[in-house]
């Protein structure tokens, strides 16, 4: 299968099963999508037939090599494996922010039983002690701490990574810990431990000051902005590297790109934002009838990062980050993110989870950070779950790249895990689109 689009005023095609992307003219263009049994109508009457020959006789050379129209010459058996390489720790199920489309409930995370909780210092060593256990030879680790608001139980997090930098010398182990924070509390000293210890630190604005404010008030209303970016800007120039603005965006700004460049004007040069999965009902939900408008934003998005590259006002967008030569390993692009299996959660009472969008859902409580995974059907039924199982995969172009999709946005919006929650497939197949034509014009 080879796809064809345009973006950013050029045409390309991407060959799925080989992964060879090409920047290519309008006949190139009519001639493949013609092989694809596509209807070009009249469009190669107003080239000569030279032309015509030429261009087929090009296409015919990249077929020979592989390069164009490859057939999948792989076997995949999915063989679920007791590893783990990656946990998301909920050190905290409090807040200080009421954001209007948490997740997370404000903290309940399914379960009013933990809401308002800290982790213990004891749980959270045992996260160690279960990573540690549960790795086989894996050298490195990662733990994410998480919530809720983490620096909301921050004595805990530091004593966890001291232990874990002790029990890393005795087992050969390497810990790369990152912590995902609204930067609210965000303290000069906090600043700099995460710069000796964080592996990565990732903070969460939504964008323009009246998109942010009116999305992630505190817990009596009152605005935000001034004080989170104050923080995050103090981060950003002692640390440079290793960090992300992380920001959702809703139906209340479907205009996003703009909330990207506001952010890359204030400073940040490392972004993502998000579209937010919400139920049709919920006054924010992203529908069917915005993505013509979200399509568009990427585009205008790529246009504004290609204008930016190279020079002092650039960014780095994380949805346009692409690994065209080397990226992830055949099982990872069909089997995705790992959930349930090399990546778990850990609530605050030391319930373990396939993922933390999971946490407090009992029907999908795996066991304990203290006695182990005891349910591990739970584990198979995620680990099982691959681009194989997913029928909707089958003939999508983006599928090396997105790997199905993320299995709790399928299970929520289309009744289990190898569903198709189409939203989600049309913003990433563009964003996939931007981010190959951008690798290949800048390159």
């Amino acid at each position: 299968m080879v796809h064809t689009f345009s973006c950013l005023y050029k045409d390309f095609a991407i060959d799925v099963e080989s992964g060879s992307c090409f920047e290519i003219d309008s006949l190139t263009k009519a001639l493949i999508e013609q092989k694809n049994s596509l209807d070009i109508g009249d469009f190669l009457a107003s080239y000569a037939k030279a032309q015509i020959d030429e261009a087929k006789l090009e296409i015919d050379e990249f077929i020979k090599r592989g390069s164009l129209f490859s057939e999948s010459n792989f076997n995949f058996e999915s063989t679920p494996i007791d590893q783990v390489k990656a946990l998301c720790v909920n050190i905290s199920h409090k807040c200080n922010l009421a954001c209007s489309y948490c997740f997370a409930g404000g903290g309940d995370y399914h379960s009013k039983e933990t809401t308002s909780k800290n982790m213990s210092l004891a749980t959270a060593k045992a996260c160690i002690d279960f990573l540690i256990k549960n790795s086989g030879n894996r050298y490195n680790l990662e733990i994410d701490f998480f919530g809720g608001e983490p620096l909301l139980n921050y004595q805990t997090i530091k004593d966890a990574v001291a232990y874990g930098r002790e029990q890393e010398k005795l087992y050969n182990k390497n810990f790369k810990f990152t912590v995902t924070t609204n930067a609210l509390n965000l303290t000069e000293e906090m600043i700099d431990y995460f710069n000796k210890e964080m592996h990565n630190v990732v903070i969460s604005i939504d964008g323009r000051e009246n998109i942010h404010n009116k999305a992630r008030p505190d817990l009596k209303g009152g605005v935000t902005f001034s004080k989170v970016v104050k923080n995050a800007l103090v981060l950003k120039k002692k640390r440079q590297t290793s960090y992300y603005i992380r920001g959702t965006f809703t139906a209340n700004n479907l205009d996003f790109s703009k909330d990207v460049i506001a952010l890359a004007d204030l400073g940040f040069d490392q972004i993502s934002l998000e579209p937010v999965v919400l139920p049709d009902n919920h006054p924010l939900a992203i529908k069917e009838e915005h993505l013509p408008i979200l399509l568009n934003q990427y585009e205008i998005l790529a246009a504004e990062y290609q204008k930016r590259k190279g020079t002092d006002k650039a960014f780095n967008f994380f949805h346009f980050n692409i690994d065209l030569k080397g990226g992830p390993c055949l099982k990872k692009r069909l089997s995705g993110c790992g959930v349930g299996g090399e990546y778990l959660c850990v609530s605050v009472d030391g319930s373990i989870y396939p993922c933390h969008r999971f946490d407090g859902m009992k029907e999908y409580r795996m066991g304990d950070i203290e006695s182990g995974i005891k349910n591990k059907e739970i584990s198979y039924y995620f680990q099982k779950s691959n681009l194989l199982t997913k029928p909707h995969c089958n003939n999508c172009f983006a599928k090396y790249f997105c790997s199905g999709g993320c299995n709790a946005n399928n299970l929520e919006f289309g009744g289990n895990i190898n569903a198709a929650h189409k939203i989600s497939c049309e913003l990433m197949k563009k964003r996939i689109e931007c981010a190959i034509a951008l690798k290949v014009i800048c390159s």
